[in-house]
């Protein structure tokens, strides 16, 4: 997850060091209600992937932001909307002055709102790496905290590792006993507006995710009677979500489903080899779409 340039866990600061963001999967999403402030309470089984953004911190004369990557280009003109930005300022505003200018350079690998937790991925990324270049720790609460301003699925990717997340998000509980699967991202690269999906949702007291010990015995039959409670209205605003997951099932997914607010789906196959053959030949049937090969991190790595 993490690499270093002139640096070790024990020095008082770094020169240089480099995260990586690892996409987030949400392997179940159950929307169980809403708070009277508007936020949905969800129970959400999730997993990480090997396949994410990467993001390299030095110092600097001056604080500086650059782009690379193939949706790099999309956030070239994000400004201060960036979370990248959001956290290395609130990091500095925690630390204070041992927070000296930093380069941030930012390899855009996932696709942009895609319920793959890219750039909530990347402001974890950047909490993780800037306090390794500052050579500086904070609690475990005040972390949290900060986290959890910068968005819901902040703490979650701060972890990663599979969990299970329930309220907002902030409410974590490690699933040391999900094994790595082999997926096949897809993503139609069609946007897809998660304050619209929550809108189309029938309903929003659904029953919560539960995961009995003689289900864990076989977590792909678990993982399939549990749902994610956005797909349906996601599917009806975006079409191509329900082609993609046909796609991913003739080319031999075990499992398919959406993770997140979308429009990213997932499709769990029998091997690394086998992803990486439906991956390859998906990208030859739409080469203008998302296919990527992943293996996702297993609780006990």
């Amino acid at each position: 997850m993490m690499s270093s340039e002139n640096c070790s866990h024990f020095s008082a600061s770094c020169s240089s060091v480099s995260e990586e963001a690892r996409a987030k999967i949400n392997l179940a999403l159950h929307v169980t209600g809403q708070r009277p402030d508007g936020y949905h309470l969800l129970d959400m089984l999730v997993t990480f992937a090997d396949h994410g953004d990467r993001l390299d911190f030095m110092r600097s004369p001056a604080d500086a932001f650059t782009l690379s990557g193939r949706f790099g280009e999309t956030l070239a003109g994000d400004g201060g909307t960036n979370l990248v930005l959001k956290a290395r300022d609130l990091l500095r505003e925690a630390i204070g002055p041992l927070a000296f200018p930093v380069r941030i350079h930012l390899e855009k690998n996932l696709p942009i709102a895609s319920g793959i937790g890219g750039g909530s991925a990347d402001a974890a990324a950047t909490l993780r790496g800037l306090m390794r270049l500052w050579g500086t720790t904070l609690s475990a609460e005040t972390l949290a905290t900060l986290a959890l301003k910068l968005g819901a699925d902040v703490p979650m990717c701060l972890e990663s590792r599979p969990l299970i997340a329930r309220g907002i998000g902030e409410k974590i509980e490690a699933v040391p006993e999900l094994p790595a699967f082999a997926m096949v991202l897809a993503n139609p690269l069609k946007g897809v507006s998660t304050p619209e999906v929550f809108r189309w949702l029938a309903t929003r007291n659904n029953p919560a995710l539960s995961l009995a010990p003689s289900q864990t015995a076989d977590w792909l039959a678990a993982i399939a009677a549990a749902r994610n409670d956005l797909e349906p209205p996601a599917r009806e605003l975006v079409p191509e979500i329900s082609a993609i997951s046909a796609m991913l099932q003739a080319h031999g997914a075990l499992l398919t489903r959406m993770s997140g607010s979308g429009a990213t789906c997932f499709g769990i196959f029998e091997s690394m080899t086998a992803a990486e053959h439906a991956a390859a030949a998906l990208h030859d049937e739409r080469p203008g779409w998302y296919f990527q090969a992943a293996k996702t991190v297993s609780g006990g790595a």
